[in-house]
C-alpha cells in the first residue's frame, strides 16, 4: 500500500492579512456601544400619570389651595400634595382620578375606610371619603396590588380617585378623619 501524500496548502500573504483584517474589525466591532432597548410605553401609561413620583423637583403647592395643616388636589394636575402646618408640601404625587370628580372647594375627610372592593371590582384600601358628586361617594384610594385602574367605558361613572400603593399608605396616615382636603381647578 502506497502513503498518499498530504495536500499542499498555499496560503498567500494577502489572504492571512485578509483574515487578519476581518478578526480585528469583529474585535473591534463588539467593543464599540451596545444599543439597549428602551422601554415602551404603554397604551395606557399615555392616558394615566406615572404610578410613582418622579426624581425631580416636585411640583409646587398651587397658589388658591388655602394654608395650614391640608390634603390639595389639583384637578388639572391629577396630583395631590400633603401639606404641613407650616405650608409646606411633606409629600406629592400624581393620582388616577374617576369619571367624577368634585367640584373645586374645601371638604373635610369625613369617614375612612380600611379596605373595600371598589366599583371597578379591584381590591383596594386605605379609602379616605370626603366629598359627593351626582349621587357618588368620592374618595381616594389605592389597589391592594398596587396597580392602576383599569380602562373605564365612557359611560361608567366611577367616583374612585387612585394613587400607588405606597402614596395611599402616606396619605392613610396624613389623612385623618376631620382634614381639610382642598380642590383646586
Amino acid at each position: 500500500m502506497r502513503a498518499v501524500p498530504a495536500p499542499k496548502v498555499w496560503v498567500t500573504g494577502l489572504t492571512v492579512g485578509a483574515i487578519a483584517a476581518v478578526a480585528v474589525l469583529a474585535v473591534k466591532a463588539d467593543e464599540g456601544t451596545k444599543p439597549t432597548a428602551a422601554p415602551r410605553p404603554s397604551a395606557s401609561a399615555s392616558a394615566h400619570p406615572s404610578a410613582s413620583p418622579t426624581k425631580s423637583t416636585p411640583a409646587a403647592v398651587p397658589d388658591d389651595s388655602g394654608t395650614g395643616r391640608r390634603i390639595v388636589y389639583s384637578l388639572a394636575e391629577k396630583r395631590v400634595w400633603l401639606v404641613d402646618a407650616s405650608d409646606a408640601a411633606q409629600r406629592t404625587f400624581p393620582v388616577w382620578p374617576g369619571t367624577v370628580s368634585p367640584d373645586p372647594g374645601t371638604y373635610k375627610v369625613d369617614v375612612r375606610r380600611d379596605a373595600t372592593t371598589g366599583s371597578d371590582g379591584v381590591q383596594i384600601e386605605h379609602i379616605i371619603y370626603f366629598a359627593s358628586k351626582s349621587g357618588l361617594s368620592i374618595a381616594f384610594s389605592n389597589a391592594v396590588d398596587g396597580s392602576s385602574p383599569p380602562a373605564v367605558a365612557s359611560s361608567a361613572q366611577t367616583s374612585g380617585i387612585r394613587m400607588a400603593k405606597a402614596d395611599g399608605s402616606a396619605l392613610w396616615t396624613f389623612g385623618e378623619t376631620g382634614t381639610s382636603v382642598v380642590v383646586v381647578a
